[in-house]
């Protein structure tokens, strides 16, 4: 048996061995993913203004900050932050030679990057690994740091209006993982390890969320069985 995708414990730490699969575990794991990317960049850029910033919440390994700065150049600046120790220092060797870039090894429910102005924030799969009860204290934060006219971008796994509509994209998520070459084993194995760490809520609940923070034009952009992202307006 591949042990390669299976949790070295029993919950879920986006560990050292976690971080040396990351970028082929997320295409396995994220349905359209490449998809989504490119849908993030597209909207990211639009909203990004020469001279700007962007925050990126839960960089990872710094793959989105990679892909828009390829594209909108050295003539903005980029934050990232990051509370897995071994992703940030992935992050920060990816880097190292880019001064616009900025990585910051903090934990979002205990502190903050005071930037102003931001042109775009993104919470790329990253609000619903935060405790609930924090994630409202987070996109207020979000809001309070974008320019008017900014926008935050949140892409995130959710969960169906009832048991039996949740069911039915659960099955089709796992399907997919399934084909993508994780075995029913690696799967549920996953699946335990993140119970109580990845906690989805609904599509209506993380609009709900943005609009209770200010925001007054939310749309969804991307849409997936239970995968979504959404784009809100300052």
């Amino acid at each position: 048996m591949n042990n390669y995708h299976v949790p070295s414990k029993d919950k879920w730490e986006f560990d050292e061995s976690v971080t040396d699969i990351f970028d082929d575990m997320l295409a396995r794991s994220i349905p359209q993913y490449e998809v989504m990317r490119k849908a993030v960049t597209d909207i990211a850029c639009s909203y990004l203004k020469t001279g700007g910033h962007l925050l990126d919440l839960g960089c990872s390994r710094g793959d989105q900050i990679d892909r828009i700065a390829a594209i909108c150049g050295k003539d903005c600046y980029y934050h990232g932050i990051e509370c897995s120790e071994p992703m940030i220092i992935a992050s920060q060797k990816r880097f190292k030679d880019l001064k616009n870039i900025e990585l910051y090894n903090i934990d979002l429910r205990k502190d903050w990057v005071d930037i102003q102005n931001c042109n775009v924030i993104l919470s790329v799969l990253t609000l619903q690994f935060i405790p609930i009860e924090y994630r409202l204290q987070v996109l207020q934060r979000c809001y309070d740091s974008l320019s008017p006219g900014g926008a935050i971008i949140l892409v995130e796994k959710v969960i169906g209006n009832s048991a039996n509509l949740d069911s039915l994209m659960t099955e089709n998520y796992y399907n997919l993982k399934h084909k993508n070459g994780y075995s029913i084993y690696e799967i549920e194995r996953k699946r335990l390890s993140l119970e109580g760490v990845l906690v989805p809520v609904t599509a209506k609940w993380n609009e709900e969320l943005l609009c209770n923070c200010g925001f007054k034009f939310v749309d969804c952009f991307w849409r997936w069985f239970n995968f979504m992202g959404l784009v809100a307006v300052k």
